[in-house]
């Protein structure tokens, strides 16, 4: 099993930036395929970002391609969302997510779900 625990997330501006952590504890941090994933309030949980077990391959939601970055450190057990250029869209609940083997974009198959991290882009 994996523990998450994410960090990071407060208020900022319209075009401003945050960083985001993730801390996993618990099982092998790189069998890990890492998951970023956002829920608005009324709204269903999306897909943000995901990155493979290396790190060397990811993917992003389109709404969020080109101003967030997802990468990870498995010496550290972290996994990170670089966030810029937000917009008031991007206010939501941020969680980090863990699942065996290979990085997918489909909240059901991510088995270990962090308490998530409050994002609030003001205009």
């Amino acid at each position: 099993q994996v523990q998450l625990v994410e960090s990071g997330g407060g208020l900022v501006q319209v075009g401003g930036s945050l960083r985001l952590s993730c801390a996993a504890t618990g099982d092998t941090f790189h069998n890990y395929a890492m998951g970023w994933f956002r829920q608005a309030p009324g709204k269903e949980r999306e897909f943000v970002a995901a990155i493979s077990r290396s790190g060397d391959s990811d993917s992003y939601t389109d709404s969020v391609q080109g101003r967030f970055t997802i990468a990870r450190d498995n010496a550290r057990g972290s996994v990170y969302l670089y966030m810029s250029n937000l917009t008031p869209e991007d206010t939501a609940v941020y969680y980090c997510a863990a699942k065996p083997w290979i990085a997918t974009r489909i909240a059901l198959e991510y088995a270990y779900w962090g308490q998530g991290t409050q994002v609030t882009v003001s205009s």
